[in-house]
């Protein structure tokens, strides 16, 4: 699924080096264009998830805003690091760091090239050259909870995350808010992975759950939550998939995912860097009312006109600030 741009660039290059000795030279038409670098989370391309979205952000910035970028992959570069500081020698105008686990190394990095603009998907930094661009996914996965609620006839449903970080505890404790907000009395089981990158490890946790008589399972763990959903559609119970539209993953057992719009956010951040060569705000945060965070169509399940409208209150408390999320 790799998708070398870099290698484009570089036959690009060379093409213009070798005209350049048949007659008048020539510029090569991607030095004028805002260049982009990006290093992707852990598991890279074709997690189905956090990365993929991040790569379609940018496939939709070069389509439309006429720039150019490159990215790097874990499994490649070796470190985060290594890879980010490639980036920043390739010339690289912006370069973006994907994910929470990039944080460390994309901050010395940005000390090490105080003239360049870096961007944080997922964290807080307070390094002057990096701008943050974060998620309310408490938010997305309050109405994840709430479509778990209203769909469970065992009154249990489970929660997979793919590492006990911060950022994955805001999913958990939104979508447990969002269930009991429902029923109280629904149990919702919870584990958390320690992987991103493993579909067995998904698998086996949503069996362990299913037997335990979970009938919707919710995963925020990257490929190994692809796991999570497949095991769903195995065993004849629903899942809510995460970060993108993931019906396709497993079509009978995918009633709506919790999406994480990073593509839209990546391609808005984009387009006004290359405007003005700078991002006005320090710190990025989207939630429901921003359009960052949301759910997708939902499918499998009919919901009465109760129902729905428990569902739209629920959007409504979170866009007018009356729903109070646990820390």
């Amino acid at each position: 699924m790799k998708k070398h741009i870099h290698i484009f660039l570089g036959v690009l290059l060379l093409t213009t080096t070798l005209l350049s000795g048949c007659g008048p030279q020539e510029t090569n038409p991607v030095d004028d264009k805002t260049k982009i670098g990006i290093m992707l989370s852990d598991v890279g391309l074709g997690d189905q998830s956090f990365s993929d979205a991040g790569f379609n952000g940018l496939e939709k910035a070069r389509d439309r805003l006429d720039i150019v970028f490159e990215y790097r992959e874990l499994n490649d570069s070796k470190t985060y690091e290594k890879g980010l500081t490639e980036l920043a020698e390739s010339g690289n105008d912006l370069i973006i760091g994907l994910g929470f686990m990039v944080q460390e190394d994309l901050e010395k990095v940005a000390k090490k090239y105080p003239e360049k603009q870096f961007l944080l998907v997922d964290s807080v930094s307070d390094v002057n050259n990096v701008t943050s661009l974060t998620f309310k996914e408490d938010e997305g996965s309050y109405l994840a909870g709430v479509i778990a609620a209203l769909t469970t006839k065992n009154k249990t449903v489970g929660f997979v995350g793919g590492e006990n970080a911060p950022l994955i505890q805001k999913f958990s404790k939104g979508f447990t808010e969002g269930v009991k907000s429902i029923d109280p009395s629904i149990k919702v089981l919870k584990e958390y992975a320690g992987d991103f990158g493993n579909d067995k490890l998904g698998e086996k946790i949503a069996q362990d759950m299913i037997a335990k008589k979970s009938d919707v399972l919710y995963a925020a763990a990257g490929f190994t939550g692809v796991g999570v959903l497949k095991k769903a559609e195995q065993e004849g119970v629903y899942a809510i998939g995460v970060d993108s539209d993931q019906f396709f993953y497993a079509e009978k057992a995918i009633i709506t995912s919790m999406v994480k719009n990073v593509d839209s956010a990546l391609y808005d951040v984009v387009k006004e860097f290359k405007q003005t060569k700078t991002i006005k705000n320090k710190h990025i945060e989207l939630g429901l009312a921003e359009k960052g965070v949301g759910l997708a169509t939902i499918r499998l399940v009919s919901l009465s006109d109760k129902q729905q409208a428990k569902l739209k209150e629920a959007e409504q408390k979170i866009i007018h600030h009356k729903v109070s999320f646990t820390n």
